[in-house]
């Protein structure tokens, strides 16, 4: 089975979120099911310089959108990467989509090209022999790779969309239907179309074999108006071929037991958690907390909660509780984190930007991480917390639902609690939570068995890996 995977980003070339890690990863676990895939994706600036060579073309287009391009083949860390070598559309100074200016102005055009030369390789087979059978592509930004396949010839292969945050729907002007190379059927409302514009994550949902979401809470909620955005009728009308997969987590990358960022523990060895805990109260300069040090690793947007957690934040502190949070966003947000820690010195701690070692030693030294999204497709956050015995406390939504078994009387009489959730998802709710999270803090015995139950959830990609593999075979039968 071969299956040619589109994407924007991928670790560990290039990264401004969890899609990354995701496009990264699943190379390597789908190997173990019989699958080989191959990354496609923009060779942005310095792409080419981090793939080991020689590099070879596989594939080339003299004229794509108005300058020679060419797909060059290379591999690292064990991915086989295929970049997209067309410097008229990715060398650009700032990141893969914005520069201090915003979006770039060429957006739909850069990742439309991205999605042509996938429909090309994918139906004709590239320099090297190898052809796939599944192109599965990855949110807006490849969202006309599905479409080009249906409205030009598949060449016998099939295709899938996965909605990594509908948020996010690639919609640019109606004028540009041609620009993009779309037929003119496209625009309709069973295509591309949408409300006067064009959507290309909506022309990869209605021309897609298969649509998957990364958890299946999210599945189900992104047919409801509240998380659909405008898009839930077109995946309500695609129900029988919607699939909600979710996320792992890679095990060689976040593991207490060898993590070389921080002083390595295990379930058994709980005690070595306070080292981590310790030095993470240094490095952010607070003090001995009475409570639980709760981190937050976050970008700091509305979607991610931020403003209710700022409102529950008071009581929080008041109780014992401590925080660490890292993340950047939205100015005012940004803001308004800074003050919490101006405010409570030595309780509060803030970092704005982000850093991956830093990441790690804040879930090796947190007793907590707080998730308070308003709604959240999968998440990882909560995952690296279950497995480094840092108790989530979520929002019931989306993948935080699936992966996070809450701490009511049922669920902790029964040894099952894995974390604290709560809802709905507003400032009530999410002071109640710390509330919880202090009293289970405070009983020293419980807590231990509630971190250990946490450290035990499956969260891994052998059981994703297995339904993308069994997805791929089911429309290649």
């Amino acid at each position: 089975m071969r299956v040619l995977s589109v994407a924007s980003e991928c670790v560990p070339l290039i990264k401004t979120g969890g899609l990354a890690d995701v496009v990264g990863a699943l190379p390597g676990v789908l190997a173990a099911q019989g699958v080989e895939m191959r990354v496609m994706l923009p060779a942005y600036a310095g792409i080419l310089d981090k793939l080991e060579g020689p590099l070879e073309e596989v594939w080339a287009d003299w004229n794509l959108y108005s300058a020679h391009a060419r797909l060059l083949k290379g591999r690292l860390d064990g991915l086989t990467v295929l970049a997209l070598d067309a410097p008229h559309l990715y060398h650009r100074d700032g990141g893969p989509y914005a520069d201090t200016n915003g979006d770039y102005w060429d957006n739909p055009e850069r990742f439309a090209a991205l999605c042509w030369a996938a429909a090309a390789v994918a139906r004709e087979g590239m320099g090297d022999g190898w052809k796939p059978d599944i192109l599965h592509a990855h949110d807006w930004q490849a969202g006309l790779a599905p479409a080009y396949l249906r409205y030009f010839g598949d060449g016998g292969v099939k295709s899938v969309i996965t909605i990594h945050n509908i948020a996010f729907q690639g919609v640019t002007g109606g004028n540009r239907l041609e620009d993009l190379h779309l037929p003119w059927h496209a625009w309709h409302p069973d295509h591309a179309e949408y409300h006067g514009n064009i959507s290309t994550l909506k022309a990869g949902l209605s021309q897609a074999d298969a649509i998957t979401t990364v958890s299946p809470t999210y599945a189900e909620e992104l047919m409801r108006p509240e998380f659909g955005m405008g898009l839930e009728g077109v995946i309500a009308a695609r129900a029988d071929d919607l699939h909600g997969i979710l996320n792992g987590v890679e095990a060689g990358t976040w593991a207490p037991e060898t993590d070389t960022a921080i002083t390595p523990y295990s379930a058994d060895t709980l005690k070595e958690k306070t080292k981590n805990r310790d030095a993470l109260r240094a490095e952010f300069g607070l003090d001995d907390i009475p409570g639980p040090l709760a981190i937050v690793v976050s970008r700091l947007t509305w979607q991610k909660g931020i403003d209710l957690l700022i409102e529950a934040l008071p009581a929080f502190i008041e109780a014992g509780g401590g925080l660490a949070l890292l993340g950047s966003g939205e100015r005012h947000l940004e803001q308004a984190v800074q003050d919490a820690a101006r405010r409570w010195p030595g309780r509060v701690g803030v970092k704005i930007g982000y850093d991956e070692d830093l990441s790690h030693r804040m879930f090796g030294g947190g007793d907590a991480v707080i998730v308070p999204s308003r709604f959240e497709p999968c998440g990882l956050t909560q995952m690296y917390g279950l497995k480094y015995g840092t108790v989530p406390v979520v929002a019931a939504t989306g993948g935080l639902n699936d992966t996070v078994i809450g701490a009511t009387p049922a669920s902790l009489s029964a040894n099952a609690a894995t974390g604290i959730s709560f809802h709905p998802v507003d400032t009530i709710a999410l002071s109640g939570a710390l509330r919880q999270l202090i009293a289970l803090y405070g009983d020293r015995a419980g807590w231990t068995r509630l971190v250990k139950r946490a450290m035990k959830a499956e969260v891994g990609w052998e059981g994703p890996a297995k339904a993308y593999a069994d997805l791929y075979r089911s429309l290649t039968a």
